[in-house]
C-alpha cells in the first residue's frame, strides 16, 4: 500500500505533494530548532533550581530593609520553576507539531505549533519564535500546501 496516497480520486497530484513539501520544509525545520532551544533553556532552568543555583542570596533575604519583600521573592523563585515546566511542555509540542508539518501529517497540530511559536515568553527567544512562527502560518495556509497534509 502506498504510504503517500497521492494517486487516490481527489488526492493533489504527485506533483503538488513534493511542492507542498518543499515550502514547509523550511520553516518546519525552524520551528524544530525553536523549539529546542525552548527544551534545552527550561530544562537548564528546571536543573538550575533542583541545584539551588537560583536561589535568592541570604543576605539580601536577611537584609532589614527588604523583610517585607521576602515572601514576594519566594513566590517569584516558585513561578520560575512552574514557568520553565510549562515552557518545557509547549516546547516539546511545538517540536511535535513541527515535525508533523514537515512530514504534510496532521494540519491543525502544525497549526498549534506555529500559534505556540508566537507566543511571548514561550521558548528562548520571541525573536526568533515570532517570524518563524508567522512563515510557517503564511504557509501551511496556502491551498495548495494544505491540501497536501494528511489527516
Amino acid at each position: 500500500m502506498d504510504p503517500f496516497p497521492e494517486n487516490l480520486p481527489g488526492s493533489p497530484g504527485p506533483g503538488a505533494s513534493a511542492t507542498a513539501r518543499e515550502q514547509v520544509s523550511a520553516p518546519a525545520i525552524l520551528l524544530m530548532v525553536t523549539a529546542g532551544l525552548g527544551v534545552v533553556m527550561s530544562l537548564v532552568g528546571l536543573a538550575q533550581a533542583v541545584l539551588g543555583l537560583n536561589q535568592i542570596p541570604p543576605q539580601l533575604l536577611d537584609d532589614p530593609n527588604l523583610s517585607q519583600y521576602r515572601s514576594l521573592f519566594e513566590s517569584v523563585q516558585k513561578a520560575g520553576s512552574f514557568s520553565n515546566v510549562i515552557t518545557l511542555l509547549l516546547s516539546g509540542l511545538t517540536f511535535f507539531g513541527a515535525l508533523k508539518m514537515k512530514n504534510l501529517e496532521n494540519f491543525g497540530l502544525s497549526m498549534a505549533a506555529a500559534i505556540i511559536a508566537l507566543l511571548p515568553c514561550v521558548g528562548p527567544c520571541c525573536c526568533l519564535g515570532l517570524p518563524v512562527g508567522i512563515w510557517a502560518l503564511v504557509v501551511i495556509n496556502k491551498p495548495e500546501v494544505k491540501s497536501a497534509f494528511r489527516g
